[in-house]
């Protein structure tokens, strides 16, 4: 599993190699891809100029060829037996009508034979009830097709008429009183499989299509594989232009559309060509770019991995060493054989390892021989007054021959000097601290039971087997009394309190003293702040560093006013900073 050393991964010297090597190698990819794309318009350009050019060849072709069919039908037109038959077919008889019929188709048929386009060539005249044409001869009037010639033309105006299945055109001679209806009409049907196979030829690609549509869009001709589904695409997607040139999917494959416009004949004709076609002189420039498209990826595959390998895994194994020593692991120096530049830092990292472990061992001997000097000396300031004291209230005692009380009270005093005097351990459970601290306040109060009220409530159980520094409560009970309840003339207050919030617990000292001012309550405040090794300890200076010394930050004594007016002892002690303690 890939290792972050810094806190985002785009800040790691790992990714930064990469992200170095991707902008190297990123011109060259470009490049590549625009190379291609470049290639594919160019020849796809190439190909849909010379393709435009072949249709608009062929439209041209196919216009010369109709303008001569026309001008072949306006000739017949012009025929004198053709208008003999017209309009003298009554007065000839029947050897001058065969003669005239016999003369018009030969006549058609001569034009027919002369142009491949031409499949049957047919003249109506509704005057004689007669229709003439190559295939049939003479015969009777074909009303219905002469109505659909008629009704076409009328409606489309275009020069190529389409009726049902065929492609056709047609010219007409109005009678002399100009009656709405032709008197002579030459029809011409085209073939349309000659003209399929004429528009074939420019399939000069596989699967590729061309149709003929016109303006009204018709579909006049078609060739090539599905040219009616390509028909229908074309008007769903585009509209008819000159010289158009488009890209489409059909069937999920693209194609390419191009088409040239006649405005003489008002046709278009237009081709599709699959892309594939278009792309098939980029196969080859295609393989090579796979293969440098493929080449590059297995390249930045291997880089990643010789950069994991060669930098970042060493890294990471540097800078976990970095945060085991943050967490106070010392024992676990940087195993490794590497002989380069890392194998150089890891020596030196296993060397600060060791000299540190070295100074936090001097450092941590010479704390601990401190805590016992300071522990010593609180040992050793027996306050005078209170021997003094004591021996008095003993001496009360013995005159008043209170045999009981002088039994307890030299029971609690053997007790409380054999604990100040005991030097086996330094920290005690807070149960045996508070029992001595309490044993005092009794002690006390056999001189001062009528002057001064002793509140001291019960030590909550979860708190009871928390290991502290020795003589850090007692001390400062001494001072509540010594300080503010002795000289106090009215009752005094003495509370002794606790409670625990979170990692924390709280021993509480409380006095109603009046003989401190707020100034001193600051001062003995800022002493305990300022605190150095050098100045000269006094008893709550002493406790003060003995707890940040065991507890680190946020441990240690509190100094305020109390509610009472006097002076509020918060001994704070942060179980969070080292659980050793609990």
């Amino acid at each position: 599993m890939l290792k972050i050393p810094v806190n985002s991964l785009r800040k790691t010297i790992f990714a930064r190699l990469l992200i170095m090597f991707f902008i190297l190698i990123l011109p060259i990819i470009v490049f590549g891809i625009y190379l291609y794309n470049w290639t594919y318009q160019n020849t796809s350009q190439e190909i849909s100029k010379n393709t435009v050019v072949q249709l608009t060849s062929y439209l041209g072709n196919l216009n010369r060829e109709i303008e001569w069919i026309e001008i072949q039908q306006f000739d017949i037109l012009q025929e004198t037996e053709l208008r003999k038959i017209a309009y003298t077919w009554d007065m000839m008889d029947n050897i001058e009508r065969k003669d005239s019929v016999n003369y018009i188709i030969h006549r058609l048929t001569s034009i027919k034979n002369t142009n491949i386009y031409i499949k049957d060539i047919s003249i109506h005249l509704p005057s004689i009830d007669k229709t003439i044409s190559v295939m049939n001869a003479a015969q009777d009037f074909n009303k219905l097709e002469y109505e659909k010639i008629r009704t076409s033309k009328s409606q489309t105006g275009l020069r190529l008429i389409q009726t049902e299945d065929t492609l056709s055109l047609s010219a007409s001679i109005i009678g002399n009183d100009l009656q709405e209806h032709p008197q002579i009409v030459v029809h011409i049907e085209l073939d349309k499989q000659k003209m399929s196979e004429d528009l074939n030829t420019l399939n000069m690609y596989p699967n590729s299509s061309t149709f003929l549509v016109s303006d009204d869009k018709e579909l006049l001709l078609e060739s090539g594989e599905k040219t009616s589904n390509a028909f229908n695409i074309y008007y769903h997607t585009m509209r008819s232009k000159e010289n158009n040139d488009n890209v489409t999917f059909f069937e999920d494959k693209r194609f390419h559309i191009n088409s040239a416009y006649s405005k003489d004949l008002k046709l278009s004709v237009v081709t599709f060509i699959p892309e594939d076609i278009v792309k098939l002189p980029l196969k080859k420039f295609s393989r090579w770019a796979w293969g440098f498209a493929i080449t590059s990826l297995v390249v930045i595959i291997l880089y990643s991995y010789l950069i994991y390998r060669m930098v970042h895994k060493p890294l990471v194994l540097l800078v976990d060493g970095f945060r085991r020593m943050e967490d106070g692991e010392l024992n676990n120096p940087i195993e490794h054989e590497q002989e380069d530049e890392f194998g150089f830092l890891y020596n030196r990292y296993n060397i600060m390892l060791y000299k540190l472990r070295r100074l936090i061992e001097q450092d941590y001997k010479q704390k601990l021989m401190m805590q016992k000097a300071e522990l010593k000396q609180l040992q050793s300031q027996i306050n005078p007054h209170f021997l003094y004291n004591s021996f008095f209230i003993l001496n009360s005692l013995a005159k008043t021959e209170d045999t009981e009380r002088m039994e307890q009270f030299t029971s609690m005093l053997g007790e409380y000097f054999k604990f100040i005097t005991r030097n086996e351990e330094e920290h005690v459970t807070l149960s045996e601290e508070m029992k001595h601290a309490r044993m005092y306040t009794e002690i006390q109060q056999l001189r001062f039971s009528r002057r001064i009220k002793v509140q001291f409530d019960e030590l909550p159980e979860e708190m009871e087997h928390i290991k502290v520094p020795k003589l850090i409560v007692q001390p400062i009970i001494e001072n509540a009394f010594e300080h503010s309840l002795e000289k106090k003339v009215d009752e005094g207050l003495l509370w002794v309190h606790f409670k625990k919030e979170h990692h924390t617990i709280y021993i509480v000292v409380e006095d109603n003293g009046d003989g401190i001012s707020t100034s001193k309550i600051e001062d003995m405040r800022s002493l305990l702040n300022e605190a150095r090794d050098y100045q000269e300890q006094t008893g709550m200076t002493n406790i003060h560093r003995r707890i940040l010394l065991t507890y680190g930050a946020n441990s240690g004594l509190y100094l305020s006013r109390s509610e009472t007016n006097g002076l509020k002892v918060e001994i704070r002690i942060n179980l969070e900073e080292d659980d050793s303690n609990v």
